[in-house]
C-alpha cells in the first residue's frame, strides 16, 4: 500500500506542476493532405467547390489563383476591409495560410 500511495502522489504532484506551468502549447497545423483540403473546404460556401465560384456569383473564384496567401494575410492583418474574410483569415496561421494559398493555386479553374 505504501508504494501505491507514493505514486499515487507523484502522479498527483507531476499534474499540479502542470496546472501551474506556463499557457499550454497548442496543436501544430495540420499540414496533411487531408488537413489542408479540410481548410480549403471551408472557403466552399462561398467561393464554391474546390475554389470554382458558381457561375454568376459575385464572390471571386478561388482556383488557379496565386495571390491567396497574400490576400488571406491582408484579410487576417487588417490591411484588407471585409466582413467576414478577416474573422476567418484570423483563424490561421503562416504556415495554414501558404497550404491553403497553394492548394488553391493547384487547383485547375474548369472543371
Amino acid at each position: 500500500m505504501g508504494v501505491r500511495a507514493g505514486w499515487l502522489g507523484a502522479a498527483l504532484a507531476a499534474c499540479a506542476g502542470l496546472a501551474l506551468a506556463e499557457e499550454p502549447a497548442f496543436a501544430p497545423p495540420n499540414l496533411s493532405a487531408s488537413g489542408v483540403r479540410d481548410m480549403a473546404a471551408n472557403c466552399a460556401a462561398c467561393h464554391g467547390t474546390e475554389g470554382r465560384a458558381v457561375p454568376g456569383s459575385r464572390t471571386r473564384a478561388l482556383a488557379g489563383r496565386t495571390d491567396v496567401a497574400q490576400l488571406l494575410r491582408a484579410f487576417r492583418d487588417g490591411k484588407r476591409e471585409s466582413t467576414v474574410m478577416k474573422q476567418i483569415a484570423h483563424g490561421y496561421g503562416d504556415a495554414e495560410i501558404d497550404a491553403i494559398g497553394a492548394y488553391f493555386a493547384h487547383r485547375p479553374v474548369d472543371r
